[in-house]
């Protein structure tokens, strides 16, 4: 076997199939990686999500008195750049390397923090500034992209559902932890300085760049290629696992960013009271997506994503009774289970990924292709398709916020955002079953089990769907 070789420009032959290799000496370089990735990944997060904490600061008391339609509109801002960002941070993997990207990206992040720093208590500081500043927040979103194609490099396809969910649940904390501080310096310091909650986070950002730079690695998976992204933008499959991306993530960062303003505007809830209740949804939610992965492993993504938007529909269901009823109790409940779903959701259709291109991969070897060149092929278009995913997942959170802000800006309450919603989740359930629970002649049927091997190093489709 051909030996391992590390040095500080890229790790060669790594080879995390190969379950000898993977005993001796993959897994502890993986989980290495692991976990500085989720703490870089959690910061970005913080930092993309920061406005969405920032706005319930923002009042005529500290001379920045914009109307709700304003701040849902801070909201959006970094919502989108991130999303737009994503394609190209998964693609800086590639071409960079894993670490050097890590340790730009998170000394990048220096930049929305500070300008945030400076201009979030300026009297008098006009909508376009804080709309300019709020974008560059959008860098702290492609964080996701880049950080989850990293380490779907790193391991094997029977881990990579429980990988990738606890990757980016980690990272998704971020969103709750920024809304924590958020709470603790409104209890303490009172709702007039939001520039403590900016300020925590300078520290963590110089730590989580210095630590990628001395503990991260960079992996050989070869050249992606300039035909890679146009060749996942071609397969069905993308678009269709992007859509279900798109009502999991889409929900998770869309709630998590617009909640407070949300309660705000539905029940009259103080700042105090709204951050009190809004880090709660996101911590539970990000907490649950490596369930979701780890159930994915064990029972299919296709199963669990398809249960799962049936109990999001039921939940949103609940919502409109909330609302009608005037309950915040009730409210709150179901807007927290949401987002736990919201999170199992997302660790399983990302799960789909894998497990639909090592499928496609065990064709072209079952046809007479190479079975090396197929599963390393399948590998590069896992790692382009989770960047598009990610991306319109992301997008995701921009409906969802544009929802809420024409729904309480022209009816004053939440239920026509709520009943598209709705209509969205019957979409997702419908394609959920139809592409990859009926499992068509060109799909592999996602758990199934299959004990052929498709030559060394490759794992089939239902291999991939096991812990």
């Amino acid at each position: 076997m051909t030996p391992l070789r590390v040095s500080r420009a890229r790790i060669e032959h790594w080879d995390p199939e190969d379950e000898a290799f993977w005993e001796r000496t993959g897994k502890h370089v993986a989980r290495r990686n692991l976990v500085l990735s989720i703490l870089s990944e959690h910061i970005g997060f913080s930092i993309w999500s920061m406005w969405s904490v920032l706005v319930l600061f923002m009042s005529p008391a500290i001379g920045l008195g914009f109307a709700p339609s304003e701040k849902f509109l801070l909201v959006v801002t970094p919502t989108l750049v991130g999303a737009l960002l994503r394609l190209p941070y998964s693609h800086a993997v590639t071409r960079f390397g894993g670490r050097n990207w890590t340790v730009f990206s998170s000394a990048l992040l220096l930049v929305p923090a500070l300008l945030a720093l400076y201009f979030v208590q300026r009297p008098g500081t006009p909508l376009w500034v804080f709309l300019v500043v709020a974008a560059t927040a959008g860098v702290g979103g492609g964080n996701f992209a880049s950080s989850t194609t990293n380490i779907a490099h790193f391991f094997p396809r029977r881990h990579q559902g429980w990988a990738l969910g606890l990757n980016a649940g980690g990272g998704n904390l971020g969103v709750a932890v920024i809304q924590l501080v958020g709470l603790l310096v409104i209890a303490t310091a009172g709702d007039t300085h939001p520039a403590h909650v900016i300020a925590a986070y300078l520290p963590l950002i110089a730590l989580a760049a210095v630590l990628a730079a001395l503990g991260m690695d960079n992996v050989d998976t070869g050249p992606a290629g300039p035909g890679v992204l146009r060749e996942a933008a071609v397969n069905r499959h993308t678009w269709w696992i992007s859509l279900l991306y798109l009502g999991t993530f889409g929900s998770f960062i869309g709630y998590g960013f617009a909640f407070g303003l949300v309660l705000q505007n539905q029940f009259g809830s103080t700042p105090l009271e709204a951050a009190g209740y809004t880090f709660l949804g996101p911590l539970l939610g990000s907490l649950s997506r490596p369930l979701g992965g780890r159930l994915a492993d064990r029972w299919g993504g296709a199963r669990v994503t398809f249960w799962n938007f049936l109990a999001m529909g039921a939940g949103t269901g609940l919502l409109l009774v909330a609302s009608a009823q005037d309950s915040l109790a009730l409210f709150v409940a179901v807007f927290t289970v949401l987002f736990v779903l919201s999170g199992l959701g997302n660790g399983s259709t990302y799960k789909l990924i894998p497990v639909v291109f090592a499928g496609q991969a065990e064709a072209a070897v079952t046809a007479g292709h190479d079975a090396t060149e197929a599963f390393a092929r399948a590998r590069r278009l896992t790692g382009a398709v989770i960047g598009i995913a990610g991306a319109v997942g992301a997008l995701g959170g921009v409906a969802v916020n544009l929802a809420f802000r024409a729904s309480y800006g022209s009816q004053g309450t939440g239920e026509p955002a709520f009943w598209s919603f709705l209509a969205f989740y019957a979409v997702c359930v419908t394609l959920t079953h139809t592409v990859y629970l009926r499992a068509p002649h060109d799909t592999p049927r996602d758990g199934a089990r299959n004990p052929r091997r498709a030559g060394r190093g490759a794992a089939t489709s239902s291999e991939a769907t096991r812990a």
